[in-house]
């Protein structure tokens, strides 16, 4: 996640929490970044005119306005339950943080009883996230950036064997299959297209450098069983 979309997210979240507030350590925890960061996050916010107020005490945190909230939006609370469970199983898979930023627009938005609704529904849906299948969050993150923004990653994989390389790759599609993440990417090294498994990825480095797009046709044809995710 970007700054400007953090930002945003931050905003949201904030507004969401109402007059419970969050504290640093917790939006920290959330956006996956330091409690500096936040700190600077929300300094940049309160500067360009959002009304947040640092709240002191053993319940401390961050307030929003109460006033800075959307129109209602017509979800039910099964709709937004369907939404939460989505995106709970998709937790610390590639864009997880801009998944639960975006569900904190719709509560945001919600009808105060809706969204209690909703929400008392959601705490009757319980989801096991002990399996890990996407490694290092940082790394996730660059991964996602180098697909949105078509950049070169430099990566240092290490493969099935236990062999460690530093490749440069072209990022082509983000891939879930028997149980586990793919970046499939154009790896420069090799001059060859290549699977590379998330949780295997050691480092990963966004460059300036304008990755190459290939016809996702000429990456090879799916399994019976996938689509891409816009084929909801």
């Amino acid at each position: 996640m970007n700054r400007t979309d953090r930002l945003y997210a931050i905003r949201e979240e904030l507004r969401r929490a109402g007059a419970r507030g969050r504290t640093a350590e917790q939006l920290a925890a959330t956006y996956e970044v330091s409690v500096r960061t936040i700190k600077r996050d929300v300094s940049a916010l309160q500067q360009g005119g959002f009304p947040i107020w640092a709240r002191l005490g053993r319940h401390g945190g961050y307030v929003v306005d109460p006033d800075a909230t959307l129109p209602p939006l017509n979800f039910s609370e099964a709709e937004v339950s369907g939404l939460a469970a989505a995106i709970s199983a998709h937790r610390g898979e590639p864009f997880d943080t801009q998944a639960r930023a975006a569900l904190a627009k719709v509560l945001d938005g919600m009808a105060p009883p809706t969204r209690l609704r909703a929400t008392a529904l959601s705490e009757r849906v319980w989801i096991d996230r002990a399996d890990d299948t996407t490694g290092d969050a940082r790394s996730r993150r660059a991964v996602e950036v180098a697909l949105q923004e078509r950049r070169v990653l430099s990566l240092r994989y290490r493969d099935g064997s236990g062999v460690v390389t530093d490749r440069r790759v072209d990022p082509q599609i983000l891939a879930s299959t028997r149980g586990s993440w793919y970046l499939v990417a154009h790896c420069r090294t090799q001059d060859a297209l290549r699977w590379f498994r998330l949780d295997r990825i050691e480092r990963a480095r966004l460059t300036a450098a304008r990755a190459v797009d290939l016809p996702v046709e000429s990456i090879g044809a799916p399994p019976a069983t996938a689509a891409p995710v816009a084929d909801l």
